[in-house]
């Protein structure tokens, strides 16, 4: 699921888009990664939330691979993901 700022009170200003991967598995975070992309301006900050462990490899190669920043990932319970959009 991907949240804009104005529909959901988790947001931070640390972050401008919201996407709740959680319960889903390999392809579907990167998938829902890839299209906030497509909505966030550049320099925008996507936080992913996930809980598949091959996010951890994955989310990795989509930045490098299309170019953009990974900030911050967080391994905890869950797997957290700040990417800012290039």
């Amino acid at each position: 699921m991907i949240t804009p700022p104005h529909q959901n009170k988790e947001v931070t200003p640390e972050h401008d888009l919201l996407v709740d991967a959680s319960g889903l598995v390999c392809p579907e975070p990167v998938m829902l990664l890839h299209s906030a992309v497509r909505e966030a301006s550049s320099g925008q900050i996507i936080k992913l939330v996930a809980t598949d462990p091959s996010t951890l490899r994955d989310v990795p190669k989509f930045c490098r691979f299309l170019g953009h920043q990974l900030i911050h990932k967080d391994e905890a319970s869950r797997y957290l993901f700040f990417i800012r959009r290039s």
